[in-house]
Order: structure tokens, then sequence, then C-alpha cells
């Protein structure tokens, strides 16, 4: 038996707390959403799939579409510094960089790295990655960083 995929046990999760708990409520246990949960993971894990190994473009709507979905506000998607550290952010963050932001703070940069916002720091300060104008990083460039860490040179 294949060991669960952590990208899509938290897409499923986040899926289940957000949209059918709430749906198996109102709807008072009506069997439709048991096919609901089937059907979200098996396109869970699509998603998954798409978001780590489809093109650029695909997992940019995909990486949009899911945090739209589960992330809903009136305000631009600021996520807590450690979901950066989960398995959808490190995927985002690596396929897309930050979703809504051109520009992150040191300490988001950090996070979407794995390092501390001083770490952020020092590799602006010997010219790793680059400092935008209005202060920050931008996300491009920590999305270059995790993609080259990883061994893509685009």
């Amino acid at each position: 038996m294949t060991a669960p995929d952590p990208l899509v046990e938290q897409i499923v999760r986040l899926l289940d707390i957000r949209l059918l708990d709430p749906l198996e409520i109102l709807l008072e246990g009506d069997d439709a959403v048991d096919a609901l949960r089937s059907l979200v993971r098996h396109r869970a894990d699509r998603w998954a799939t798409t978001l780590r190994d489809g093109d650029d473009r695909s997992a940019a709507t995909a990486a949009m579409r899911l945090v739209m979905t589960l992330y809903p506000g009136d305000r631009a998607f600021d996520p807590p510094v450690d979901w950066w550290w989960t398995p959808l952010g490190r995927t985002v963050a690596t396929r897309v960089g930050h979703p809504s932001a051109e520009t992150v703070s040191y300490a988001t940069a950090g996070a979407m790295l794995g390092i501390t916002r001083q770490g952020v720091h020092d590799l602006v300060r010997r010219g790793k990655l680059p400092r935008h104008p209005d202060g920050g990083v931008p996300s491009e460039a920590v999305r270059r960083r995790l993609r080259q860490a990883q061994g893509d040179p685009s």
C-alpha cells in the first residue's frame, strides 16, 4: 500500500472542513455529501499532480483556484507564516511564489524559503536575493531560488 500523499491529504482535509462539513450539516447528513467527498479525494489527487508536475500556467491556475476557494475573503491572500511550512504552502511557494503579492516581507520570504528572517536579510546583503525598491523581496525571486534549490534551472 502506498503512503498517503501529504499534499493530497491537506487539500482533502481543508475542503472537508471548509466546504463539506458545513454542507453535511445543512443537508442533514444527505448521501450526496458522501459522493462529494469521494469526488473531492479524486480531484485532490489531480490538483496535487498539476501543482507539482503541470506546466507553470496550469500549476498557477490550480494554486489560485485552491487558494481562492479555501481562503475566501475581501482582502488579498495573506497566510500566517506557518502556512508556508505546510505541504500546500511549500508547493505553492515553489510553483507560484506568493499567489497575491509581487513583493513579500523578509519574514514571509524566510517562511517560504524555510529559513529565518535574518537568513533572508543575509541573502539580500550578499546579493543572493534582490531587495525590492519598496522594501521586502520580490516573490518571483523567492520562487526562483526555491526552484533552483530543487535543481530546476528555470
